[in-house]
């Protein structure tokens, strides 16, 4: 049979409640979380910038390194 659950405070909470008995061997393996987007990584900080050239996107490395413009 297979409980589902997930880590609290370092120790393995189950999902639903089980009656198990007392010595019952068990076997405890992680579930791969599905990886977050870059979106979803930096959703704290997207459209924060304001007041910048029209063209930072294309120009970065003229605006932040003081290259030419290409």
């Amino acid at each position: 049979m297979t409980y589902r659950g997930h880590v609290q405070n370092g120790v393995v909470v189950l999902d639903e409640p089980a009656q198990l008995a007392g010595g019952t061997e068990v076997r405890v393996e992680t579930v791969p979380v599905a990886a977050k987007t870059l979106a979803d990584q930096f959703a704290d900080v997207i459209g924060k910038a304001v007041d910048l050239p029209s063209d930072m996107a294309e120009q970065h490395d003229h605006y932040l390194h003081g290259a030419p413009k290409r």
